[in-house]
C-alpha cells in the first residue's frame, strides 16, 4: 500500500484561479466531509502498555478508511478535531523523555502530513504540556505566554489549526487563527447534466473546552483565558459569511450537554449547534459513535438530537470515538444558487465508518504510515521497557467496578506518601491531619474487551507504571472535611445504575454514561465504606468510617489527587481548586515510578487487596449484571469477589449484592 502525497486545494488554486468560470445556478455536488477525533497519539495499531499490536486502533488503519472513501467521493475534506498529541507512551517520549526539536515533527503529525489532512482544531490535551511545547509543535506563533512569537514557525502540521475561544488573557487575541476559508475545488453535475469544475470556499472554525483553565491552570492561568461556545460563534460565524464563506464547518471539541447554557460547560456543542450558519458539526472529546442509534448517552437523547440521521438542531453531526477507531463521515449536498453555494442541511447524509468490518475482522493498515514513523515507535518501545520492579501479582482493572484494588491501591499509596512526607516536612499546620488518598481505574473498557488496565506478575517496567496511571495528571492535594469526603464518594457512586431490588429482570450494575475516570475509590485500611446501589445517585454512601469511628461532618482530612479533579474535573462538589492545598511540580505517574523503585517488590498483600469499599446488602429478585472481558473470573477470585459469577456470552457476569 501507500500514502499519496497530497498538495493542499489552496495552493493549486494559485496556479489556476486567474480565469474564474462562473459556476450555474442549478449545479450541484456532494462534498464529503472526513473526520478524525481523540487520535491520542495512536498512530500505530499498537498498545505500548501490553507491548504488544492492538489491530482495533491506530491512524494506520483509519487511513485505509480515508483512501477508500476519497476513491468513493470525487470531493472530500478531511479534518482533525484535537487531543492528537498526547495518550501513549509515543506522545509522552516525544514531548517529556526525547523532546522533538524544532525542525521535527511530532509523529502523528508526520502520518497526518503524509494522509493530506487539510485542517484540525485543538483539544484539552494538547495543552497538558504548555504553551511553549504547544506553540513549537502546531507550528504556531505564540510563546510560553500565549503572546505571538517573532521566531519563525518550527517543524508541524501542513495544514492549518484553527481555535477561536482560546485566547491571550491581556489582548484577548486568539492564540490560534480562530477560523481559515479555504477555496476547495470540486467535481460538480451542471443543471443539464454535464461535469463542472467549481470552487467552494469552506470555512472551518474551532473550539475547545474550556475545563481547560481548570485541568491545566499551571499552564494556562494568566496566560489565556476561554470564551464562551455560543457567543464565540455568534461573533465569527457572520464575519466568516461576509469574508465568502459559503460552507461553515464547526470543529467542536466537546460533546453534547443539555444542561442550561454557561460560557464556561465542560460540553457546550449543544448549544454550539443552535448558533445559525453552522453548516455540519464536527464532535469530540467524549470518545463516543454519533450518529448511533441504540446509544443510551443522555446526549444523544437530548431534544432536538436525531441520534439515527446524526443531526444536532437539524445540523448534520458526527462524533467517529477515539484512537482512530471510526472515521466520520458527513456527505455534505452542495447546491448552487447563481451567486454562491448553498448546503441542503436535510440531504446530507452522516455515518461513523468503522475500522471493524462486521465479521469482527480489522482493515488492513496502510503500511506506508508505519515507515514514516518507525524510528520514533522503536525508541517509545525501547524507552517503555526500563525496568522500574516486580510484583507477584496480576495488577488489573476487569472487576475495578465491583471492588478489586488490584490496579488502584499502589496508586493510592503513592500518591499518599507523597503528600504525607511533604505535608511533615513543609506544611507544619496541617501536618496532624490523617492524608488519605483516592485514585481511580482509568481504563475500564470504555473502547472495547482489550481497554483495561492489566500488569502480570512478574518484572514491572516504565510501560506498567503507565498502563497504571493513564494520564499526565499532577499531584495535587487537597482539605475537605467529613461532609466533603462523603459527597466527593457520592459523585463517584454515580458510576452505578439505580437497581431496582424487586425488578426480576437482569439490571446492569454499571452506568455508561459515567467514565470509569471519574469512580475515584479509597483503598486504605483506615477508612471504611458501603455503596448501596438500591438508592437514587447522592444518597448511596453508607457507614464512612475512619480507624472504626464514624466519620463526623466537620472532621478535617487531606486528600491526594490529580489537577485535573482537584480543579473541578469531573464535577465533583466543593472541588473547584480553591480546596488545594499543594499542587505538586510533579505527575503522578512519575509519583508512582519513583513509590515503585522505592518499594522494589510489591506483593498482594501489602500492595494489592486493602478495599475501603463494598456493596450494601441488597436482595435482588433478578440478575444485577455488568460487563467485563471474557473468561477473566479467576482474576476475580483472586481478587477475594467470590460474589462474582460469569455468565454465558461474551463478557457478561453476575454480582450478587449480599455485602460480602
Amino acid at each position: 500500500m501507500r500514502i499519496l502525497f497530497l498538495v493542499p486545494a489552496t495552493a493549486m488554486l494559485a496556479a489556476c484561479s486567474s480565469n474564474p468560470v462562473q459556476t450555474p445556478e442549478g449545479a450541484h455536488a456532494t462534498l464529503a466531509i472526513l473526520e478524525t477525533t481523540d487520535l491520542h497519539a495512536n498512530v500505530l495499531s499498537y498498545d505500548y502498555y501490553k507491548l504488544a499490536p492492538d489491530a482495533s486502533l491506530g491512524l494506520e488503519r483509519t487511513a485505509t478508511l480515508i483512501r477508500q472513501a476519497r476513491k468513493e467521493f470525487a470531493n472530500t475534506l478531511l479534518l482533525d478535531n484535537g487531543d492528537t498529541i498526547q495518550g501513549t507512551a509515543l506522545g509522552d517520549y516525544q514531548a517529556l523523555v526525547a523532546p522533538v526539536g524544532c525542525g521535527q515533527p511530532l509523529a502523528i503529525h508526520k502520518a497526518m502530513n503524509a494522509l493530506g489532512f487539510e485542517g484540525g482544531s485543538v483539544g484539552n490535551h494538547e495543552f497538558n504540556w504548555g504553551l511553549g511545547f504547544l506553540g513549537q509543535v502546531t507550528a504556531s506563533r505564540f510563546g510560553e505566554e500565549g503572546k505571538p512569537s517573532r521566531t519563525q514557525p518550527c517543524a508541524g502540521p501542513a495544514f492549518p489549526i484553527v481555535l477561536a475561544n482560546v485566547v491571550n488573557a491581556q489582548t484577548g487575541v486568539p492564540i490560534f487563527e480562530p477560523y481559515r476559508i479555504l477555496e476547495k475545488r470540486v467535481a460538480a453535475t451542471g443543471p443539464d447534466g454535464r461535469p463542472v469544475s467549481a470552487t467552494v470556499k469552506v470555512g472551518i472554525i474551532g473550539f475547545t473546552t474550556p475545563a481547560i483553565m481548570g485541568w491545566d491552570k499551571r499552564w494556562l492561568d494568566g496566560r489565556v483565558r476561554t470564551e464562551g461556545w455560543r457567543e464565540t460563534a455568534e461573533r465569527y460565524v457572520p464575519e466568516m459569511r461576509a469574508k465568502g464563506a459559503e460552507v461553515i464547518v464547526a470543529i467542536s471539541h466537546g460533546g453534547l450537554d443539555g444542561a442550561p447554557y454557561a460560557p464556561s460547560m465542560e460540553n457546550g456543542s449543544w448549544h454550539l449547534a443552535q448558533v445559525p450558519g453552522i453548516d455540519a458539526l464536527l464532535l469530540g472529546h467524549s470518545h463516543e459513535v454519533f450518529p448511533n442509534a441504540a446509544s443510551k448517552s443522555a446526549g444523544f437523547n437530548l431534544p432536538d438530537v436525531d441520534k439515527v440521521q446524526g443531526r444536532v438542531h437539524g445540523v448534520p453531526a458526527v462524533m467517529p470515538g477515539l484512537w482512530g477507531k471510526y472515521l466520520g463521515v458527513i456527505q455534505l449536498a452542495l447546491r448552487h444558487d447563481g451567486k454562491r453555494w448553498v448546503a441542503d442541511a436535510a440531504a446530507a447524509r452522516v455515518e461513523a465508518r468503522g475500522i471493524q468490518r462486521p465479521d469482527r475482522s480489522f482493515v488492513e493498515p496502510d503500511a506506508g504510515i508505519a515507515a514514516l514513523v518507525m524510528a520514533e515507535h522503536e525508541a517509545a518501545i525501547a524507552y517503555v521497557r526500563t525496568p522500574i520492579g516486580d510484583t507477584d501479582f496480576r495488577m488489573s482493572a476487569y472487576f475495578a467496578d465491583v471492588g478489586d484494588v488490584s490496579a488502584i491501591q499502589v496508586v493510592n499509596q503513592a500518591q499518599a506518601d507523597y503528600v504525607r512526607r511533604h505535608v511533615q516536612a513543609n506544611l507544619p499546620q496541617y501536618a496532624r491531619l490523617p492524608v488519605l488518598s483516592v485514585s481511580a481505574p482509568f481504563k475500564t473498557g470504555a473502547a472495547g474487551v482489550a481497554d483495561y488496565t492489566d500488569v502480570a506478575p512478574g518484572s514491572m517496567a516504565l510501560n506498567n507504571a503507565a498502563d497504571l496511571y493513564l494520564y499526565p495528571n499532577d499531584l495535587h492535594a487537597v482539605k475537605v472535611d467529613g461532609a466533603g469526603l462523603k459527597a466527593w464518594l457520592e459523585r463517584a457512586a454515580g458510576r452505578f445504575n439505580t437497581i431496582d431490588p424487586a425488578r426480576s429482570e437482569p439490571q446492569d450494575l454499571v452506568n455508561p454514561g459515567f467514565a470509569g475516570f471519574n469512580f475515584d475509590m479509597l483503598s486504605d485500611p483506615d477508612v471504611r465504606y458501603q455503596i448501596d446501589v438500591t438508592q437514587p445517585p447522592g444518597q448511596r454512601i453508607r457507614k464512612l468510617s475512619w480507624r472504626g469511628q464514624p466519620v463526623r461532618t466537620e472532621q478535617e482530612f487531606i486528600v491526594a489527587t490529580n489537577n485535573f479533579r482537584a480543579s473541578g474535573g469531573g464535577g465533583f462538589p466543593g472541588l473547584d481548586g480553591s480546596k488545594t492545598i499543594f499542587a505538586s511540580p510533579d505527575n503522578n505517574r512519575t509519583v508512582l515510578i519513583a513509590y515503585v523503585k522505592s518499594v522494589q517488590h510489591l506483593t498482594r498483600a501489602a500492595n494489592g487487596s486493602a478495599r475501603s469499599w463494598s456493596f450494601a446488602p441488597a436482595k435482588t429478585r433478578g440478575p444485577v449484571i455488568f460487563r467485563s472481558a471474557p473468561g477473566k473470573l479467576a482474576l476475580a477470585c483472586e481478587a477475594g469477589l467470590g460474589f462474582v459469577r460469569e455468565l454465558p456470552g461474551e463478557g457478561q457476569y453476575e454480582i450478587v449484592l449480599d455485602g460480602r
